[in-house]
């Protein structure tokens, strides 16, 4: 079994207010959910307007799937356009 973690980063510059970013957040999430068939969830910079943390897990028996899932995923997450975005954590176990 292999398991891909990825810890993201993302700056909204254009929400004014925690409603928006919930709004955006819960869009970005539910599409990825269901595009790529992974673990994917808010964790953190709950309390922050124009900031937040994602955290994506996926499973697999190979590691180039897995590797291959999370770099689709950064790479539609970084065309959106929507977000500045940062890695903060990337595992392959």
């Amino acid at each position: 079994m292999v398991v891909g973690i990825c810890s993201i980063q993302l700056i909204m510059f254009e929400n004014h207010s925690l409603k928006e970013k919930r709004h955006l957040i819960k869009s970005i999430i539910e599409k990825i959910k269901h595009r790529y068939n992974v673990s994917i969830a808010e964790v953190g910079e709950h309390e922050k307007w124009q900031r937040s943390e994602i955290g994506i897990a996926c499973v697999s028996n190979d590691k180039k799937h897995v590797d291959g899932v999370l770099q689709k995923i950064i790479s539609y997450i970084d065309q959106d356009g929507r977000f500045d975005m940062e890695i903060s954590q990337y595992e392959i176990f």
